[in-house]
Order: structure tokens, then C-alpha cells, then sequence
């Protein structure tokens, strides 16, 4: 994705932490994470809370996984001979086949945001990763002005809520998953405190 316009305004600290988590996430689930990735990962610590507690558990593995470990894992999850264990796309989640109505409705919301596909990007845009950094960069304006709180609970809910815990929990459980195993923990519990904030919100 390419961004058209710097940030314009100021953003909470709950906002930017919230951001920096899916932003994390995306860059988790775009690539196997090298070796800077996975030290930062490993110096990471959460607080007795189901995330923090999941935050934990992804920063002891990261200590104990070599990029070539990482790299191996990621594939045989998401490339595999052919295709990987998990398809992580919205389309195929929501209507069980690739570049169906919900990459479309994406695509449309996407261009009333003024975000765009990067150049070099030849994933659809539906994949968890871009979604994952599209809401981070909604809420800190990185593509304009930041997302108030009902444009966020409409992207998610349009675009994410429907289907990424349930890709998640997949990830958790899948037979290649380790590292990202505790990954798929992170966005399970992530996605599903998401999910409630927005539920209790009143826009």
C-alpha cells in the first residue's frame, strides 16, 4: 500500500498502542520475521492480562527460534508446494473461494480512504496482513487524517471482524504453526478485545 498523505493530527497513546499492535501483526504475517524482527519480538513483555500474557508467550519463542526456523514455518503455513496449510484471505474465510465480494467491497473502501495497492504488492488486498496494517494506518492517519472511533468500527467490522479471529484460531491450531502458533494467540485475544470495545462503543 502507499500512503497519499502524511499524518495531520494527534492520536491518544491508547490509539498508537492499539495501531502498533496491528501493525505488528501485519508485518508478522507479510513475511517470515528475520532476525532484527525477531529480536525485537523476544524483548517484548506483557502484563498479567490475556494479551499481555499472549505477548509473553510470543516473546519467549521468538528467543528461542532462528530466522531459519521462522522462514520454514511461514512457508510451509502460507506458500507451501502450491499453496501453504491456511488461505489467509477475507475472501476465501467469508465465501470459501479467493478474489470473490468481499475483495471488491475492500477494493471500494479502500479508494473512498485514498488507500492504494503498493507497486510491488501482488497479494489481493483482502490478505490478513494488509488489513492488519490498513486499520493501524486508519488510526494513526497515516493515509490523512486519523479514522474517528465509528470509521475504525466500520472498517473492522466490514472487513475484519467477520472472519480474523477465526483465521487466527486456525493458526493457533495449525499442525506448522509453533511461533506462530503464540502469533495466532496474540490476534485471537487482540481481534477479540477489538471486537468488544467496538460493540461497547456508541458511535
Amino acid at each position: 500500500m502507499t500512503a497519499l498523505v502524511e499524518p495531520v493530527a494527534s492520536v491518544s497513546e491508547e490509539d498508537r498502542l492499539r495501531a502498533d499492535l496491528y501493525n505488528f501483526l501485519g508485518l508478522f504475517l507479510s513475511a517470515a520475521p528475520d532476525e532484527m524482527l525477531l529480536g525485537q519480538t523476544s524483548a517484548l513483555s506483557g502484563d498479567e492480562s490475556e494479551l499481555g500474557q499472549a505477548v509473553n508467550a510470543l516473546a519467549k519463542l521468538a528467543r528461542l527460534t532462528k530466522p531459519a526456523g521462522a522462514e520454514r514455518e511461514f512457508n510451509a503455513l502460507f506458500i507451501g508446494l502450491g499453496r501453504g496449510e491456511l488461505l489467509p484471505y477475507a475472501s476465501y474465510y467469508l465465501t470459501g473461494f479467493l478474489n470473490e465480494k468481499p475483495l471488491a467491497l475492500l477494493r471500494q473502501d479502500m479508494a473512498a480512504q485514498g488507500l492504494s495497492r503498493a507497486p510491488n504488492a501482488y497479494e489481493p488486498e483482502d490478505n490478513i496482513a494488509s488489513l492488519m496494517e490498513m486499520m493501524g494506518a486508519l488510526i494513526v492517519g497515516r493515509f490523512g487524517t486519523p479514522a474517528d472511533l465509528g470509521q475504525q468500527k466500520t472498517f473492522f467490522n466490514r472487513h475484519i471482524g467477520p472472519w480474523a479471529g477465526h483465521f487466527f484460531a486456525d493458526l493457533e491450531g495449525a499442525k506448522s504453526s509453533v511461533l506462530y502458533a503464540a502469533a495466532g494467540t496474540l490476534g485471537r485475544v487482540f481481534m477479540e478485545i477489538e471486537a468488544e470495545g467496538f460493540r461497547l462503543s456508541a458511535e
